[in-house]
C-alpha cells in the first residue's frame, strides 16, 4: 500500500508524534552531558539537575519582596492577558466577520480597511500603544487584539462569503431577512471556522504577549525570560520556554476537542 493511502490510528499517531520529541530530548541530554564533561560551569546547555534546582525556588519558595510563588504568578498573569486578548479578538471576529461575509456592500466598504490593518506589523505599533494606553495591561492586551483580530476577521468573512449561493437563495425564498441569514445560515457554519481561526492565531498571540511583557511588565512569562537572560540563566529560560509550549499545546488540544464535540458534522463525524 502506498504511504499516501495509509491511515494512522489515533493511538499510533500519538506514539509517532512522541518519537521526534523524545529524540530531541535525548539529543539535548547527550550534548549537554558532553559540554558539562568538558566544562562543569557551562551555562548554555544546563543539565536537568541544574534546571530542577533553579526552578524549585520559583515553583515552591515565596518571593521575599512580593510573597508570591513567582512561577505560578507569572503563569497566571500571562494567561489572563492571553485569555483577554483572545476573547476580545474572537468576539470582534464573530461580529465583524459575520457582517462583512454576509453583506457585500459592507464588505466592499470596510474590507480594504481590515486588510490594511492586517498587513501592518503589530510590533511596530507597540510604541504607539504604550504612548496611548500607558505601560499597563491595556497596551499588552491591545497588541494581541491588533495582532490577531484582523486575520481572524478576514478568514471568517472569506469563509462566510464562500458559502454555497444555493443556501442563501433557499433561505431568502423561505422569507429569511439579512439578520436571519446571519443567525440561521451563516453563524452555525462560521463557528467551526472561528475555532480553527483561534487555533491558528495562538502562535502569533503568544509572540505578541511575550514581546509586550518583555518590554514593559513586572510579571509574566515573557518578563521573566527577558529578565534572567542578562545572567545567562538558561536553567530558567529553557523550562519557561518548555512551559509556554506545553500551555500552547494544551490550549490547542482543548480547542480542537471542543470543535469536534460541538460541531461533529464539520469534522466528518456523525451525530
Amino acid at each position: 500500500m502506498r504511504w499516501v493511502n495509509r491511515k494512522v490510528r489515533r493511538g499510533n499517531s500519538v506514539l509517532l508524534g512522541a518519537i521526534p520529541i523524545a529524540l530531541l530530548v535525548l539529543l539535548y541530554l547527550a550534548v549537554a552531558a558532553e559540554r558539562h564533561a568538558a566544562n562543569p560551569s557551562d551555562k548554555v546547555l544546563p543539565v536537568p539537575g541544574a534546571m530542577a534546582e533553579a526552578m524549585a525556588a520559583l515553583l515552591f519558595r515565596p518571593d521575599q519582596l512580593s510573597g508570591r510563588l513567582i512561577f505560578w504568578a507569572d503563569t497566571l498573569a500571562s494567561l489572563q492577558r492571553l485569555g483577554l486578548g483572545l476573547g476580545i479578538s474572537t468576539l470582534a471576529a464573530l461580529l465583524v466577520g459575520l457582517v462583512l461575509g454576509i453583506l457585500p456592500p459592507i464588505r466592499a466598504t470596510f474590507g480594504p480597511l481590515v486588510t490594511a490593518i492586517a498587513v501592518i506589523p503589530p510590533i511596530a505599533l507597540l510604541p504607539i500603544l504604550f504612548i496611548v494606553f500607558g505601560l499597563g495591561e491595556t497596551a499588552k492586551v491591545a497588541l494581541i487584539v491588533i495582532g490577531i483580530a484582523p486575520f481572524m476577521i478576514r478568514d471568517l468573512a472569506a469563509h462566510i462569503a464562500a458559502l454555497p449561493r444555493e443556501q442563501i437563495i433557499k433561505a431568502q425564498t423561505l422569507g429569511a431577512s439579512s439578520w436571519q441569514l446571519m443567525l440561521r445560515v451563516a453563524l452555525p457554519q462560521a463557528m467551526p471556522r472561528l475555532i480553527q481561526g483561534i487555533r491558528l492565531s495562538l502562535g502569533p498571540a503568544w509572540v505578541f504577549l511575550i514581546s509586550a511583557e518583555a518590554i514593559a511588565s513586572d510579571i509574566g512569562l515573557g518578563y521573566r525570560i527577558f529578565l534572567v537572560r542578562r545572567y545567562l540563566s538558561m536553567d530558567i529560560i529553557l523550562p519557561y520556554v518548555a512551559w509556554i509550549a506545553l500551555l500552547a499545546v494544551v490550549i490547542d488540544f482543548l480547542l480542537a476537542w471542543s470543535s469536534r464535540r460541538l460541531f461533529p458534522w464539520a469534522h466528518g463525524v456523525g451525530h
